[in-house]
């Protein structure tokens, strides 16, 4: 009877292994890459802080808007 026990129990922790345990490190993986990775820039004009993506670069510099940049 005992032996039956720790089977079951064996059996029942490899089925969490092989279900649970591959999602919960999937589900990591997703968490990790919706991480913001855009670089902020200082406006020179301003001060204002706008993603390096949506800055307007001119002469080297990143400006937060065209009345800025003028």
């Amino acid at each position: 009877m005992i032996v039956k026990l720790l089977l079951l129990g064996v059996v029942l922790f490899g089925v969490y292994l092989v279900f649970f345990k591959k999602n919960r490190e999937k589900d990591i993986k997703d968490k990790k890459h919706d991480e913001i990775t855009d670089t902020m820039v200082e406006c020179p004009t301003c001060g204002t802080y706008v993603s390096k993506e949506d800055a307007i670069l001119s002469s080297g510099k990143y400006f937060c808007s065209q009345e800025c940049l003028k």
